[in-house]
C-alpha cells in the first residue's frame, strides 16, 4: 500500500513537471509565432532610402558610445578600431578603463595617439576617482577615462557623465559593431520621442573573418561549445526578445549593446554598481520608474542593428557566465520584487516578471528535479515508463523543436549564414544540445542560485584571446 501511494505520488509530481515543461516550451513556441510576424513587419518598415534620409537628415541625435574596459588589451585595438568606422552623422567614443592591470592604456597610446588632457567634466553620477582623460591627436572624436576600479557599472557611469550628446550607446570592450549599427539602432528614438531606450541583437564572431575591426566573412564556429551557444543566443535575441518587445515587455537590454537616452539614465541614478546584472536592472528600473510616475515610455528590441561578441570557448569560462547571469537575475527580481503581480507596473509587473520568476529563476530546479525524479522512479519500477517517454517528449523533443524553430526565423529574416550547410548545423546543434549540453547549463544556473543564496558576489574571470585568432 505504502508503495502504491508512492507511486501516485511520483506520477502526480512528474505529471505536475511535465505540464511545467510543456507550458515553457508553448510559451516559446507562441514567442516565435509572435517574432516571425514582427519580423516580417520589421524588414518592410525602414527601406534602404529612408536610412539614407536618417544619414543626410540635421535632426538626427548625435550618439556617445561609451565602451568600458577592464584588462581588454587583446581585442581593445580592433574594437575602437570598428567604433570609428561607423556610418553615423555624428558620434563620439569614450572608452573607460576601469582601472586595468594590463596594457589596455599602453594599446590606446600606442595604436590612437592618445595623450593625457587637462579637461574636466560634470558628474551627476557618482563614480569611484578619475586618474586622467586622454585624447586622441588622431580622432578628434576618440576619449578614454582611466579611473579607479569600481566594476562595469561604475565604469559605464563614467563614460555616461562625459557623453556630450542626448543619446548614449552602451557596448562591450570587446565587440564589434557592424558599420550602420547605431544608423539601425536610432530608428526607434525617431520614430517615437516617447523612446527611452533600445537593445540590437548579439552576434557571435567565433570563427568568423576578422580584418582591421570588420567582420568581413560570416562563418560558424569551429568550437563545438561555440555553436552550442550561437542557437541560444538566436533562441533568445530572435524569439524572446522580439516577443517580448512587442509588448512593451522588455526586461534586458544586454550590456554588449543598447542605446538609451541619455537623460533617463541619469534621472535614476545610472547603472547599479552593487549588481552584477546591470543591464537587466537598469531597464527594469526605467519600467518602474516611468510606471510609477505615469509617464509615457517605449523601451525595444531592434533585430537589425548587429553587435559581434566573442563567447567562451572553455566549459570553465562559460560556467563562471552562467553562474554570474543566474546570479544576476535573481538580484534584479530581489530588488524589484514589489512589481511582481503588481497591476501598477502593467505588463512588466503581471507578465514580464512572472515569466523570470517562474522559468528563469526556479526552472533550473524544476528541470532538475524531473531528470531526478523520473530516473529514480523508473529504475525502481515506481513509475510507469510511459510517463517517462512523455516526460522526454516534453523536455527534449519540444526543445529541439523551438531551437529549429529560431534557426528558421534566422534563415526567413536575415540570411546571416550563406551555406545551406551552415543551417543544417545550426539546425542539428539544436538538437543535440538537449543531450548534455543542455543538462551541463542547467546544472551550472542551479550552483549560480546555491551561490545566491550563500551571498557571493563578484564577475569572475573572463579570457579574452583577440579577434584575429578567431
Amino acid at each position: 500500500m505504502a508503495q502504491g501511494a508512492l507511486s501516485s505520488s511520483l506520477a502526480l509530481l512528474d505529471v505536475a513537471i511535465i505540464g511545467y515543461f510543456l507550458a515553457l516550451n508553448t510559451l516559446y513556441l507562441s514567442f516565435c509565432g509572435i517574432a516571425y510576424v514582427r519580423l516580417r513587419q520589421h524588414r518592410h518598415r525602414w527601406t534602404v532610402r529612408d536610412l539614407e534620409a536618417v544619414m543626410r537628415s540635421p535632426a538626427t541625435p548625435a550618439i556617445s558610445i561609451v565602451a568600458p574596459a577592464y584588462n581588454e588589451e587583446a581585442t581593445l585595438a580592433d574594437s575602437v578600431r570598428s567604433l570609428l568606422l561607423l556610418n553615423y552623422p555624428q558620434f563620439e567614443v569614450i572608452v573607460v578603463s576601469d582601472g586595468s592591470t594590463d596594457g589596455t592604456l599602453d594599446v590606446g597610446r600606442r595604436e590612437f595617439d592618445l595623450v593625457r588632457a587637462p579637461v574636466s567634466h560634470a558628474q551627476p553620477i557618482t563614480t569611484q576617482t578619475v586618474r586622467g582623460i586622454y585624447l586622441s591627436l588622431a580622432h578628434p572624436d576618440l576619449v578614454l577615462i582611466d579611473k579607479e576600479n569600481g566594476g562595469k557599472a561604475d565604469a559605464i557611469n563614467a563614460g555616461i557623465n562625459a557623453a556630450r550628446y542626448p543619446l548614449v550607446c552602451v557596448i562591450d570592450a570587446d565587440s564589434l559593431l557592424e558599420e550602420h549599427a547605431l544608423a539601425r539602432a536610432v530608428l526607434p528614438f525617431i520614430e517615437d520621442p516617447d523612446t527611452i531606450a533600445a537593445g540590437g541583437i548579439v552576434r557571435i564572431a567565433n570563427g568568423c573573418r576578422v580584418e582591421r575591426g570588420r567582420v568581413t566573412e560570416v562563418r560558424l564556429p569551429g568550437s563545438r561549445l561555440a555553436m552550442f551557444q550561437t542557437v541560444e543566443y538566436l533562441r533568445a535575441f530572435l524569439a524572446s526578445r522580439v516577443a517580448q518587445s512587442a509588448i512593451n515587455g522588455l526586461l534586458i537590454i544586454s550590456g554588449a549593446f543598447g542605446v538609451f537616452t541619455r537623460a533617463a539614465v541619469v534621472e535614476v541614478g545610472g547603472f547599479r554598481p552593487d549588481t552584477i546584472g546591470e543591464d537587466m536592472e537598469l531597464v527594469t528600473r526605467l519600467h518602474r520608474f516611468y510606471r510609477e510616475r505615469g509617464r509615457r515610455f517605449r523601451i525595444v528590441f531592434q533585430p537589425e542593428p548587429v553587435c559581434w561578441t566573442q563567447v567562451p570557448e572553455s566549459l570553465r569560462t562559460l560556467a563562471r557566465q552562467r553562474n554570474r547571469w543566474q546570479r544576476g537575475t535573481l538580484q534584479v527580481l530581489g530588488y524589484h520584487r514589489r512589481m511582481l503581480f503588481n497591476p501598477r507596473y502593467g505588463v512588466v509587473g503581471l507578465l514580464a516578471m512572472p515569466y523570470y520568476v517562474v522559468f528563469e529563476a526556479m526552472g533550473p530546479m524544476i528541470e532538475l528535479a524531473g531528470y531526478l525524479v523520473t530516473a529514480i522512479a523508473v529504475g525502481f519500477g515506481l513509475l510507469d515508463w510511459r510517463f517517462a517517454t512523455l516526460f522526454f517528449l516534453a523536455a527534449v523533443v519540444y526543445g529541439s523543436l523551438l531551437s529549429v524553430a529560431a534557426v528558421v526565423l534566422e534563415e526567413l529574416s536575415f540570411r546571416r549564414y550563406p551555406k545551406v550547410t551552415d543551417l543544417l548545423r545550426l539546425a542539428a546543434y539544436g538538437v543535440v544540445e538537449n543531450f548534455g549540453y543542455r543538462q551541463l547549463a542547467t546544472w551550472w544556473r542551479i550552483v549560480g542560485v546555491v551561490d545566491y543564496l550563500r551571498g557571493r558576489q563578484g564577475w569572475g574571470t573572463m579570457t579574452r584571446k583577440g579577434f584575429a585568432a578567431t
